[in-house]
């Protein structure tokens, strides 16, 4: 979106979702990568126990 929009809204609703969508997409790598990390702890262990 353009910058001068975002500015001159007077709710600021719109920036605000541009900047929660910002977050959401910089933190969704994160949270997949903890994810798979986590699986393969879990399977690296389970297999080594039994």
């Amino acid at each position: 979106m353009c910058r001068a929009v975002l500015e001159s809204e007077q709710g600021q609703t719109t920036a605000v979702g541009i900047n929660n969508g910002i977050v959401y997409l910089m933190a969704i790598p994160y949270i997949l990568v903890a994810g798979a990390g986590y699986l393969v702890y879990r399977n690296f262990f389970r297999q080594k126990n039994n």
